[in-house]
C-alpha cells in the first residue's frame, strides 16, 4: 500500500497531538521541532512502509529535519544516490554514518600497527565518495579496542598519529570525523570511553576534521554529570546522539532529563544534529506514534 493511502486509513483514529507547535493534519504531525533530530530508517515502518525513500519522506513530513545511517557505507551506490537526492528534495540534513571497519574484541588503531593504519585510512578514503553522494559531512570513527599489551599512554599516541594521517584526507573535503566515546557496559575493553579523554585527543590533533560525537546515552553510563560534562567539552562537539537510559529507548523512557539536557543544547546555539540512535520502546503503529510525541514532550522548552 502507498504511504499516502496508508496514512488516510488510520487518520480517523489518530490521537490529536496536544503539545505547543504542532497540529495533527491528515494523518501527520505537523511538527516544528527547536532542534534537529535525525530518525534511523525502520523506526517508522510500520507506518511508512519498507521502502526507504518512503521512510524518508514520512520522516520529512513529521518534522524531522535530519536522518543519519550507520549502515550508509554498505548500501549499493545508486541506493547511496537515491537516498542523496530525496534528502535534497526534502532539504533535510545527513548525519552521520560508521566510516570504518569497528574492532570490538582486538587493538588496532591503539596498537600502532601499521597493517591496521592503512586499512583505516583506506576506508576513510572510501567513505569521502559516499559522504558526497549523500551530502554528508560528518562520520563516525571508534578507534576500537585497548591494545592490553601497551601503556595507555602509547596507545594513546598512535591513536593521535593515525586520525592526523586521516584529517589530512578528510580537510581537503571539508569532512569531519567524529569520534564516539563508547561506554564500559555494552562494549567493554574498548579505548575510547569518556568525553574528557575524547577532548584530549582532539585538541592533540588540532583539526577541523577531528571533533566528538558526545553519545548522551553511552555518557550516561560511563560517567553521567550529563550538563557540566557537554559544557567541558563544548568546543570540541560537533555531533550529538541520542537514547534514554535503561534500555536504550525514546526519551521520557529513562533516567534522562532530556528535556533539561535539550534545552541546554539549543541555548548554547547548537545548530547540528541530534541522531536517535536507540530502539521504539513499544513495537507496532503505537511505538511509532509514541516516538513521535515523546520528541514532541522534550524538545517542548521555550
Amino acid at each position: 500500500m502507498k504511504r499516502r493511502g496508508f496514512i488516510n486509513t488510520i487518520a480517523a483514529t489518530a490521537p490529536i497531538a496536544v503539545f505547543p507547535k504542532t497540529q495533527y493534519i491528515g494523518g501527520l504531525f505537523e511538527n516544528k521541532f527547536n532542534l534537529n533530530y535525525a530518525p534511523h530508517f525502520g523506526m517508522f515502518q510500520n507506518i511508512a512502509g519498507k521502502d526507504l525513500i518512503d521512510q524518508l519522506n514520512f520522516m520529512a513530513d513529521n518534522g524531522f529535519k535530519a536522518f543519519e545511517d550507520n549502515g550508509m557505507k554498505n548500501r549499493s551506490i545508486s541506493m547511496q544516490e537515491k537516498i542523496g537526492s530525496t534528502l535534497n528534495k526534502r532539504n533535510m540534513s545527513m548525519g552521520v554514518f560508521v566510516a570504518h571497519k569497528i574492532y570490538w574484541n582486538e587493538p588496532n588503531l591503539a596498537s600502532g600497527n601499521n597493517n591496521k593504519r592503512e586499512e583505516f585510512l583506506k576506508h576513510i578514503k572510501e567513505s569521502v565518495d559516499v559522504a558526497k553522494r549523500v551530502n554528508a559531512k560528518w562520520m563516525t570513527v571508534v578507534p576500537g579496542h585497548k591494545d592490553l599489551r601497551l601503556n595507555l599512554s602509547y596507545q594513546e599516541a598512535n591513536v593521535i598519529d593515525t586520525l592526523k594521517f586521516a584529517c589530512d584526507i578528510l580537510e581537503k573535503h571539508n569532512l569531519v570525523m567524529v569520534l564516539e566515546p563508547l561506554n564500559f557496559r555494552d562494549h567493554p575493553g574498548l579505548f575510547l570511553t569518556e568525553s574528557p579523554q575524547a577532548y584530549r585527543i582532539c585538541k592533540a590533533v588540532n583539526s577541523k576534521s577531528c571533533k566528538i560525537l558526545f553519545d548522551i546515552y553511552h555518557q550516561q553510563i560511563q560517567e553521567g554529570n550529563l550538563i557540566p560534562n557537554i559544557e567541558k567539552c563544548w568546543s570540541e562537539i560537533e555531533y550529538f546522539q541520542i537514547g534514554d537510559n535503561p534500555g536504550r529507548k525514546e526519551p521520557t523512557t529513562g533516567e534522562i532529563n532530556y528535556k533539561n539536557v535539550f534545552k541546554y543544547i539549543h541555548e548554547k546555539g547548537y545548530k547540528g544534529i541530534l541522531g536517535m540512535e536507540h530502539g521504539n520502546s513499544i513495537s507496532g503503529i503505537p511505538g511509532e506514534k509514541k516516538l513521535i510525541t515523546s520528541y514532541q514532550e522534550v524538545d517542548n522548552f521555550n
